[in-house]
C-alpha cells in the first residue's frame, strides 16, 4: 500500500499529486491511500484515506468513499486504540486498518513525542490487535535496526517513509527493510 501524506499542499496541488499516485499504484496494482482527506480521495480514484484523530472521523470518510473503499485511523495512546477497537467491533465497519506510533519521534510528526514500544505492546496484547483482530501498522522510526525491537513487542506491519525516502538506493534499502522484517515478523 502507497500513502500520499502531504501536509502543507492546499487542495488543487494535492489533487494533482493525487492523480499522480493513483495512476502509477494502479499500473502496478498497489492499493492508493490519501491522507487526511477523503474528498480529494474521491476525486482522485484513490483506494481509499487515512485520517487522523484531528481530521474527517471514520464513519464520515467511509458516508464519503463508500463501502469498497479502504479507511484508516492513526492512535497514539491506549484510549483512543480503545476508541477504534469499539468502532471497528461494532456495527459502524468504517475503519479497515489502524496505524499505532509513533514509536519514535519523527519529523514527519512534528511535535509528537514518541509512544515506545510499551505501546506496541499494548496494542498488541488487546483481543483488536492480536492475531484475529484488525490490521495495524507500527509508525515511527521503522529501520533494519529498530524493526527487531518493534517485533518482538508484537509489531507485523510497519510504515516506512525517511529510511527509503532519504536512501540514496531506495531499491537495495526496500531489500534489506524486507529482509529484516520477514526475519524479525517470523515469515
Amino acid at each position: 500500500m502507497v500513502q500520499l501524506r502531504e501536509k502543507s499542499l492546499d487542495a488543487r496541488p494535492l489533487l494533482a499529486r493525487a492523480y499522480l499516485a493513483a495512476d502509477v499504484c494502479a499500473q502496478f496494482g498497489v492499493p492508493f491511500i490519501l491522507n487526511d482527506r477523503p474528498d480529494l480521495a474521491l476525486a482522485s480514484a484513490a483506494s481509499g484515506v487515512h485520517v487522523g484523530q484531528d481530521d474527517t472521523p471514520p464513519p464520515v470518510a467511509r458516508q464519503i468513499l463508500g463501502p469498497a473503499a479502504i479507511v484508516g485511523l492513526s492512535t497514539h495512546a491506549p484510549i483512543e486504540w480503545d476508541a477504534a477497537a469499539v468502532a471497528w467491533s461494532g456495527d459502524l465497519d468504517s475503519i479497515d486498518y489502524l496505524s499505532a506510533g509513533p514509536v519514535n519521534p519523527t519529523p514527519t510528526k512534528p511535535g509528537r513525542p514518541g509512544t515506545g514500544l510499551a505501546y506496541i505492546e499494548y496494542v498488541a496484547s488487546t483481543k483488536v490487535g492480536g492475531e484475529d483482530g484488525i490490521p495495524w501498522f507500527v509508525t515511527g522510526g521503522v529501520t533494519p535496526e529498530t524493526v527487531p525491537e518493534m517485533a518482538s513487542a508484537g509489531a507485523r506491519r510497519f510504515v516506512v517513509v525517511r529510511y527509503l525516502t532519504e536512501s540514496d538506493n531506495p531499491e537495495r534499502s526496500a531489500g534489506r527493510l524486507r529482509e529484516v522484517v520477514d526475519r524479525s515478523a517470523g515469515w
